[in-house]
């Protein structure tokens, strides 16, 4: 859409040097916040159907994974990050912190490394109950991996283990292709869409969700942890629900107030 508004723009701005038109109506407005927002407007969601047919091509062992983006709209770097550790997770208190994400690197870190959140959106969420149990379920049932990386989360990256919930067959973590690989497959066995089924899908899935079924967008907001509110309400504003809108309020209330007022006149 922005490709053709510039394009009219260069148009109406050559009419307007050659004295065709007296101005550039295009001129006056703010493109980019005309278009803002749009880039990141989900443009794939998942239905309730189709998230449990994912969930059923998926193995046991990274189901957990799953909940973590459809229930807390968590994103994949992130999931992948996940530790067993009162870092990430507290499952005493039913909270999930979110402050690192999965990275590869090889020639500045060496391979594996944490970082911080896309924007950095750290922040701590209440886990819902379901996932709270899955991941609980997880760590009774695959327990965690060690593994040597490096923790670029602060000013001054050093190596440490970290005590990974999701790892490949081999005890690995997932870089981006290898991930790709394993999801490939259970997108299309769930026959999920090609271009936009994505784990991303997840995210809008559980942010959807919530607004259609009345949660607070500041509470939606928060659980995606992203900066402004005005973001939220920009990417998911048609999921938005729709209140019937009061009509005649101010006169209404005027009105009111003038027989009010004239029934004091008369009894006074």
């Amino acid at each position: 859409m922005k490709l053709y508004f510039d394009l009219l723009s260069t148009i109406l701005a050559s009419a307007h040097t050659d004295g065709v038109i007296p101005a550039n109506p295009c001129g006056p407005i703010k493109v980019n916040a005309a278009f803002r927002g749009l880039s990141g407007t989900p443009r794939w969601i998942p239905t309730e159907a189709q998230v449990l047919d994912l969930l059923d091509m998926v193995p046991e062992r990274y189901h957990a994974a799953l909940w973590l983006g459809a229930g807390q709209g968590c994103r994949i770097g992130e999931v992948l990050a996940m530790e067993d550790s009162p870092h990430c997770l507290d499952l005493n208190r039913g909270e999930l912190h979110v402050v690192q994400q999965l990275q590869y690197d090889n020639p500045e870190h060496g391979g594996f490394y944490l970082k911080e959140p896309k924007s950095g959106s750290v922040g701590t969420i209440t886990l819902d109950t379901h996932v709270r149990q899955v991941v609980a379920h997880h760590l009774r049932t695959f327990g965690s991996t060690a593994v040597e990386l490096v923790d670029a989360t602060t000013d001054r990256p050093h190596p440490r283990v970290a005590k990974l919930l999701f790892v490949d067959s081999r005890q690995r973590p997932f870089h981006d292709r290898r991930w790709s690989e394993h999801w490939t497959r259970w997108r299309d066995a769930a026959g999920w869409p090609v271009r936009h089924g994505t784990f991303h899908a997840l995210r809008h899935f559980c942010a959807t969700t919530m607004l259609t079924n009345g949660v607070d967008p500041q509470h939606v907001q928060r659980t995606l942890r992203h900066g402004s509110l005005p973001f939220t309400l920009r990417t998911y504003v048609q999921w938005l629900p729709h209140h019937q809108r009061p009509t005649n309020v101010v006169s209404t209330a005027l009105h009111q107030a003038r027989r009010l007022r004239q029934s004091w006149s008369r009894s006074s």
